[in-house]
């Protein structure tokens, strides 16, 4: 592929799909309507560990319309368990519903009816009643039976060693060893959860907004016993994923309804229901040992971790492999444990390890410079390093400072009091703080089609997804580029498990993946264009190309195509990859009612290759607000003893609304970058949220004096003395 040229990639270009997303036009998962569909609701476990003694069904079966009522009597084994996305599988757990009356977690499925109508449906499986045998559930951190052992994970390395970072803390003379937490969240998408199921003899069609169209054909085909021939899924738009829309396990239960019932079968779940169908962020623990010379240089880093994980499946985040790879230090030791509770599976949330991991680093190395008398901005600096602390390799580029200057500079951060309690506006107290963001630079391999017609229209054919961060477009501008055509001139055909295979949409992989894809297919197509030149043309030219990542796994591309996820890591090849930025946040906190409010961010990014300057700045915003939302207000509040969430809906789940984000400046630094991909492309999509609430954190430290080591950051926390 031959470098990157000047044309459309790199412009701010509007949507493509705007207009059809604005005016309806867009058919997200539940707007595709299948005649004579039946309707299905859940019926979801009140508590959280026994089982299943008894289901009456009179009164359910009593309202008119119910058509059949599914549980774990007429179900069981005929719909197999799926293997977990980090074993190699489609799910999220092993666990699946209705295959046999054990009861592990608390929303857990326990029916699943189908009647002529939704409000039919929904009644019926409110009058089901279930008697349980209930055994005390262990609900998290410090609950009865909840005991912390090493972990393992496919996802990151649980355990890191160089050097001896426990003599080299013992011997430091500027140190701290500080205890943080972060509390579980969970994903609240816009578009509920969704699936519509329809069988034409032995094939099945999936309607699903699904952030992994193969992956879901697969999944299903492994659950139900079918070759993947048979099974179609499409997912034109998506109305939001974060993480939260691999295969839900309702999934295969409404394919195998429609499929006993003969007819198709939709399912909407409710926003309530949506907290145990799916995954969530998991509670974290963290206790950070650094430690600096005399000259503020770090010498030693310990970060030792506990994550919550299920009984029944061994999820891991472990981001503190991207924690020790953040700053120079010749000493590090991380460590991971979990704590096995009676919840369901953890999963992936934007920017899963990150966001938890960095907030504990983060404020630590805040809490360090405060220990020094280092204004926090410079000991960041006196620590940069162009080489992986952990694997010795350089960085294929770096930009974490300029980044920090930029962000500075455009925030003002030269007008820092160097004390805490020393600035205030009125009645309010004001601070300001500072955290680096970083995150690792995958990549994944990707199949695309590319078609040129004889009226020099193109169209791009690819199974990615559109999850609301300008896909059609991005992609678009890539073809545009490449066959040096207007865009106009290109059509976008994705979210269709037919289409060439395209990774998972997650871990900010999709730009850089599909984006060279489609440059590999749009230069081979380019080049049967210039043979064909003067030369009649009566139908359509056709290339078809396959990215595979430099670094990547030898067989990367076949598993992509069996919808199993398959990343080039961080650390590949000779270099270590990442993208780089930083936060600046001025933090206001009331004097007598320890309100905080935060009337500006800056945030400044480095991520290679920006394909579309509009989307990008909206994403890195996007990440930007929801950084903020995890330092101040998100959070799952659970009650102890029935190990059962207590704000399951938008009423009591809180999440900033307008009146909470003042001015934001987002910031995108140029970087060109060719070792991590032909492209130069990073990746944008999760960068944006990590590091923010260390950021907030640190800012009303300054502002108050106190240091919030637990997330979110509540007025109680506020309302005492000075530390």
């Amino acid at each position: 592929m031959s470098p990157l040229p000047p044309g459309t990639i790199g412009q701010g270009l509007p949507r493509l799909d705007g207009v059809a997303k604005v005016t309806g036009a867009a058919r997200y998962g539940d707007d595709h309507r299948v005649p004579g569909a039946a309707h299905a609701a859940l019926a979801l476990s009140t508590i959280a560990r026994g089982s299943i003694v008894a289901i009456d069904q009179a009164a359910a079966r009593a309202v008119p319309g119910v058509l059949e009522i599914f549980t774990h009597r007429n179900v069981g084994k005929r719909v197999k368990p799926g293997r977990p996305l980090l074993s190699g599988g489609y799910t999220n757990s092993r666990v699946q519903p209705l295959g046999s009356p054990q009861i592990h977690f608390a929303g857990q499925i326990v029916a699943l009816v189908v009647a002529e109508t939704a409000e039919a449906a929904r009644e019926a499986a409110d009058r089901l009643v279930l008697t349980y045998d209930e055994k005390a559930p262990t609900a998290g951190f410090d609950s009865p039976g909840a005991e912390a052992r090493p972990a393992k994970s496919m996802l990151a390395k649980t355990r890191l060693k160089v050097g001896d970072a426990d003599e080299a803390f013992a011997a430091a003379p500027h140190k701290v060893d500080a205890r943080y937490e972060t509390p579980a969240q969970h994903h609240n998408p816009m578009e509920l959860f969704q699936v519509i199921c329809a069988w034409d003899s032995d094939d099945l069609t999936v309607w699903e907004s699904t952030q992994h169209v193969i992956g879901t054909q697969r999944g299903i085909a492994k659950q139900l016993g079918l070759s993947p021939k048979r099974v179609r899924v499409i997912a034109p738009f998506v109305g939001g994923a974060f993480g939260a829309r691999n295969m839900p396990p309702s999934t295969p239960l409404v394919a195998f309804a429609a499929r006993a019932l003969g007819r198709p079968v939709r399912l909407v779940v409710t926003r309530q229901q949506g907290f145990t169908l799916m995954t969530f962020r998991a509670e974290t623990r963290h206790r950070v040992r650094l430690a600096a010379d005399r000259q503020g240089r770090f010498v030693a880093l310990r970060h030792d971790s506990w994550e919550l994980t299920s009984r029944t499946d061994n999820f891991v985040l472990a981001g503190s492999e991207n924690t020790a790879r953040l700053y120079a230090c010749p000493n590090i030791r991380t460590e991971v444990q979990v704590v096995e509770a009676d919840r369901q599976t953890p999963g992936f949330m934007r920017a899963p390890p990150e966001v938890p991991y960095f907030f504990a680093m983060e404020s630590a190395v805040d809490e360090l410079a405060h220990a020094i008398g280092l204004d926090p901005v410079e000991l960041r600096r006196r620590n940069d390093t162009l080489v992986d602390s952990v694997s010795r390799k350089p960085f294929s580029s770096r930009a974490l400072m300029p980044c920090f200057d930029a962000a500075a500079e455009a925030f003002g951060w030269r007008e820092r009091a160097a004390h805490p309690r020393a600035m205030r506006r009125g009645e309010w107290l004001v601070g300001f703080g500072c955290a680096a963001a970083a995150y690792p630079a995958q990549v994944a391999a990707a199949d695309c089609r590319a078609t040129l017609f004889p009226d020099d229209r193109v169209l791009i054919e690819i199974g990615t997804h559109e999850i609301g961060t300008g896909a059609y477009t991005i992609l678009a501008q890539t073809a545009a580029d490449r066959l040096a055509l207007p865009i106009d001139r290109i059509e976008v055909r994705l979210g269709d498990s037919r289409l060439p295979a395209a990774p998972l949409t997650a871990g900010s992989v999709s730009t850089a993946s599909n984006c060279n894809a489609v440059a590999l297919a749009c230069d081979r197509l380019a080049g049967k264009r210039a043979a064909a030149a003067g030369a009649p043309r009566t139908g359509p030219l056709v290339a078809e190309a396959t990215f595979k990542p430099r670094g990547a796994f030898p067989f990367s591309q076949f598993l992509i195509r069996r919808g199993i996820p398959m990343f080039a890591g961080a650390v590949r090849d000779k270099h270590a990859f990442f993208s780089s930025g930083a936060h600046f946040v001025e933090a206001h906190v009331h004097v007598d009612t320890g309100e905080v409010r935060v009337p500006r961010m800056v945030g400044a990014f480095a991520a290679g290759t920006i394909v579309n300057a509009r989307t990008a700045r909206s994403q890195l915003m996007g990440g930007q607000i929801w950084g903020l939302s995890a330092a101040l207000h998100e959070a799952t509040e659970l009650d102890r003893r029935t190990a059962r969430y207590v704000n399951r809906d938008l009423a009591g789940y809180h999440m900033p609304v307008h009146a909470d984000i003042g001015r934001i400046e987002t910031i995108l630094l140029p970087q060109r970058d060719e070792r991590v991909n032909p492209l130069g492309i990073k990746g944008v999509g999760e960068l944006g949220n990590t590091g923010v609430n260390a950021a907030v954190a640190n800012a009303v430290f300054h502002a108050t004096g106190i240091r919030c080591r637990t997330l979110p950051i509540r007025v109680e926390h506020l309302l005492q003395a000075p530390a």
